[in-house]
């Protein structure tokens, strides 16, 4: 069988971490439903940034808006809400066919906003509307000051993917808010049964990060140089198991079953940034160790395409997980605070978005000014 089909038989969905409007038009994001399973879509706007302006794909979809006279900030809301309509409305039936479990696709509130509570309640309310599906995510950033957003979207039936997770602690405050928003929702007397969430672990970038102060800790320490090296690649799958763990501990406990008696789904970890960064590490390695019961693997094409072609599907989320707590147990020992450099990937992981969103905006503003010219 399929290797990427068969992962659903071990509890895990496959989204495509990419979307431009070509595969929607000739037929392959349609293919890849069929065909592999896929389960969802996840967008951000270095994705959208790489499709608008490095491909002609919407070249004569900006030329039309522009003159209509629509400003830049409307012409990108609006090619992007058409893609993403455009694929949720593909897997429908897929969203349809699970009683709402899987099939979605998800948008980013204007990366800007990131450190504004309040802007991002309101720009995910104005998605939300805009876009007008019920199997969509609005992705939020898992920042201090998206948590008490994500309580609020929560609470008002609004579907959220928590992006840009590092780190364990900051996911512990992420479910935290994804619960206090469905108690408040019950509250309220309003059904949590159709309410999805998703936290979007972020993978590679913890060892990119990582390794290179392990390389300088082993020779800091030559005498322990072999088992510090070896300890290159492993951080982000330890972390992700420890994630894990703490998912299946807070939605197994009595706190969320009492939720989860009237309807109330486990906001599912969703592992991102899975493309491999390294050559010398494995093409499918943040995607073989980390397979298990309600997860969700974001591939882009070129790691969906390996590991379709030699992926090896196997219930694995929950091996050596004694393993992945002392690999984090001994960064300390290193002098490595994964802490610290969990809240600087975050920061960064803003900036790389944001520059990107820029970026885009002054390339439509071009397109713009040529239109008219």
């Amino acid at each position: 069988m399929n290797p990427l089909r068969m992962l659903q038989n071990h509890g895990q969905s496959v989204y495509l971490d990419e979307i431009r409007r070509s595969m929607l038009a000739d037929g392959y994001l349609k293919t890849l439903i069929e065909r592999d399973g896929l389960r969802g879509v996840t967008s951000n706007p270095v994705i959208f940034q790489k499709a608008i302006a490095d491909t002609h794909d919407y070249d004569e979809a900006i030329a039309e808006r522009v003159r209509r006279g629509m400003d830049v900030a409307d012409i990108y809301e609006d090619l992007v809400v058409e893609d993403i309509q455009g694929a949720a409305d593909l897997l429908r039936a897929t969203y349809d066919g699970s009683e709402g479990r899987y099939g979605f696709v998800s948008l980013e509130v204007d990366p800007h906003l990131a450190h504004d509570t309040e802007g991002t309640v309101q720009e995910a309310r104005h998605l939300w509307s805009r876009l007008a599906r019920p199997n969509v995510f609005i992705k939020v950033p898992g920042t201090a000051a998206g948590l008490p957003a994500i309580t609020t979207l929560i609470r008002e039936g609004i579907n959220v993917n928590v992006t840009l997770l590092f780190g364990l602690d900051r996911y512990r405050e992420v479910v935290e808010a994804y619960l206090v928003g469905l108690e408040q929702r019950s509250a309220d007397g309003n059904p949590t049964e159709r309410v999805a969430s998703v936290a979007s672990f972020f993978l590679s970038r913890i060892d990119v990060m990582v390794d290179p102060l392990l390389e300088r800790a082993a020779s800091e320490h030559p005498e322990r140089a072999e088992e510090i090296l070896a300890l290159r690649g492993k951080v982000a799958i330890a972390s992700a198991k420890g994630a894990y763990q703490i998912y299946k501990g807070v939605f197994g406990d009595d706190r969320f079953q009492s939720l989860a008696a009237s309807g109330a789904r486990p906001q599912r970890l969703l592992w991102a940034s899975t493309s491999t960064k390294n050559p010398d590490y494995p093409d499918v390695m943040y995607v073989e160790p980390l397979i298990g019961k309600d997860t969700i693997n974001t591939m882009p094409v070129s790691t969906l395409d390996a590991y379709r072609n030699h992926g090896d599907p196997a219930d694995r989320i929950e091996e050596d997980v004694e393993a992945a707590r002392e690999t984090l147990a001994a960064l300390p020992t290193l002098d490595i605070d994964l802490d610290i450099i969990t809240q600087r990937l975050e920061d960064q992981g803003v900036e790389k978005f944001v520059d990107p969103f820029d970026n885009l905006m002054s390339t439509l503003a071009e397109a713009a000014h040529t239109t008219l010219a």
